[in-house]
């Protein structure tokens, strides 16, 4: 279960951004990174939850879950060819299964606290947590407003051509220097997401590595506002 979290209200929320941190990360650590983002987003809830598992690595970071449980030796990072790396993430469907069994319910539970609707939740991730959101979002019975993934990829892509059950528009930022979660799995990530129906935006950070960084929050911070502006205008 979810049971900690950092919440910031501005005005009153016609939209809930929930933004889920990465891997040997926390919600302390991202909140710090993230005011150019809460500075953009008027009218909002914006919720960092905790992830309750502790993370392998560092007993005082976090994890939606267990990496090396599906890639040991972190391969994933070294392997020459991105079929490659995108295979060992599509091991990790079990690990993405379960960390949507306990964030649903308190996506659920968020919208029903400000009495708003699917079509005004925006999910946002950072690294494993932007593996997550990307997850859940198609994974919705219904279509949620949005998602912006910072250094993500769709994983497990073959689960996900089959199975998704939605088709959110989506924003993928990504550093085009990124150590850790290669660029190359933007475009990678934004060819599954067109063939599942996706409309996708791309945001390429210039010299950016693994981070979340402030033109990456204010390019999402626009996405979602254009989101909320359009569905006013309709």
């Amino acid at each position: 279960m979810i049971s900690e979290e950092i919440v910031h209200v501005n005005g009153h929320p016609q939209k809930l951004v929930v933004f889920l941190h990465g891997y040997i990360d926390s919600a302390p650590a991202l909140d710090r990174r993230l005011q150019p983002l809460l500075d953009n987003l008027p009218d909002s809830a914006v919720h960092i939850p905790q992830a309750p598992e502790i993370c392998e690595i560092l007993d005082n970071k976090r994890q939606w879950y267990s990496m090396h449980r599906f890639d040991p030796d972190d391969a994933r990072k070294y392997v020459p060819t991105m079929e490659e790396c995108a295979s060992i993430y599509n091991r990790m469907g079990l690990g993405l299964a379960e960390a949507f069994a306990y964030l649903n319910p308190y996506l659920e539970d968020r919208l029903s606290d400000y009495g708003l609707e699917h079509q005004d939740l925006y999910l946002c991730g950072f690294s494993q947590g932007a593996m997550v959101a990307i997850y859940a979002s198609l994974m919705q019975e219904e279509q949620i407003g949005g998602c912006v993934s910072f250094s993500g990829i769709i994983t497990p892509h073959g689960y996900l051509l089959k199975h998704a059950k939605s088709k959110p528009d989506i924003l993928l930022i990504h550093g085009d220097e990124d150590n850790l979660v290669r660029p190359e799995s933007q475009m990678f990530t934004m060819r599954h997401l067109q063939t599942i129906g996706c409309n996708v935006q791309t945001y390429v950070v210039p010299g950016g590595q693994h981070r979340v960084t402030e033109d990456g929050l204010i390019q999402a911070a626009s996405f979602i506002n254009h989101k909320i502006i359009k569905k006013i205008a309709i």
